[in-house]
């Protein structure tokens, strides 16, 4: 073969590339991208294999990565549905605005934010400003709350975790967190320092204290209840009541986002979500179904 034919061939090759990437491109984004919360993780990854069990031509690919990691993740155009365990911020709605995304958000889910220890620990209850203290480290010892003369071993999230930024604002009212705590890359992960540490406290969705095949906490763990303030009753993250009433006071919403309404098969997953057969896994998982004013809220944003 001469080398005109070579120069030839070479330049047929380069524009097919040219042509059929961007089809390949266009076939790559044909799944849906869901991404961020930690404690949401394990949930929507089981509802989307329900989802795709009856929607076969609907991929989707769901990931962790914390709260902050999705909310950018929807903001820079990289993924369909952000999960995050925490309201957005006022800067995110104006990163958002400024590049045009029109934010649309859905309650998929309500936590009940749960402070747990070691079974071993003799602590039955803690106050707000109880578990506040300890994790600004203002408390070092177990004994100067009522437990055992052991010092405070805390378990904790990043900094990119919507975890951590709730109960920075909600519980230590926006003053740091102790350098002694431990951060941990999830909620399972704080779940298994618990268990080996005997001097261990750590939060964690609800939906991960419970044993699935047991129905009850997971041996070796004790869910602490919390009340608002000294002298005031206390309740259980278990309390599907309490978490709904506010009267357990770490309660919470848990969030996904879209830009602008859904259309195609993520309104379609997000459908499938909500509805009383999604809401069935929400509750199989530990956490507690939608219901009331976030409901509705969420028929609205999907017109």
């Amino acid at each position: 073969m001469n080398e005109k034919w070579i120069k030839i061939l070479v330049l047929a090759g380069l524009a097919l590339a040219i042509v059929f990437t961007p089809v390949l491109m266009s076939q790559s984004r044909k799944m849906i991208q869901v991404k961020g919360s930690d404690t949401l993780v394990n949930l929507v990854q089981i509802l989307a294999e329900n989802f795709m069990e009856k929607n076969p031509s609907v991929p989707l690919a769901v990931l962790g990565g914390g709260s902050s990691t999705g909310i950018s993740a929807l903001l820079n155009g990289t993924c369909d549905i952000a999960d995050a365990s925490r309201d957005w911020k006022q800067k995110e709605f104006d990163q958002a605005w400024e590049k045009g995304i029109k934010v649309k958000l859905f309650a998929l889910a309500i936590d009940g934010l749960s402070i747990v220890v070691n079974e071993k620990n003799p602590l039955n209850e803690l106050t707000m400003d109880q578990v506040a203290a300890l994790y600004r480290g203002e408390v070092k010892k177990w004994k100067d709350v009522g437990g055992a003369d052991l010092k405070v071993s805390l378990y904790g999230r990043q900094s990119n975790s919507g975890t951590y930024a709730f109960l920075l604002e909600h519980v230590l009212k926006n003053k740091p967190y102790s350098t002694d705590m431990k951060e941990m890359n999830g909620n399972a992960q704080i779940i298994e320092g618990i268990l080996s540490d005997e001097a261990g406290i750590g939060y964690t969705g609800v939906g991960y204290v419970v044993d699935k095949s047991t129905g009850q906490v997971m041996k070796g763990l004790k869910v602490l209840k919390i009340s608002k303030a000294k002298g005031q009753p206390s309740y259980s993250p278990l309390d599907k009541e309490a978490v709904y009433s506010g009267n357990y006071p770490i309660s919470r919403a848990l969030w996904q986002a879209t830009n602008g309404t859904p259309t195609g098969g993520v309104k379609a997953f997000i459908e499938y979500e909500l509805s009383p057969e999604g809401q069935k896994v929400v509750e199989a998982e530990g956490f507690f179904p939608i219901q009331g004013p976030l409901a509705e809220k969420n028929r609205e944003n999907l017109k």
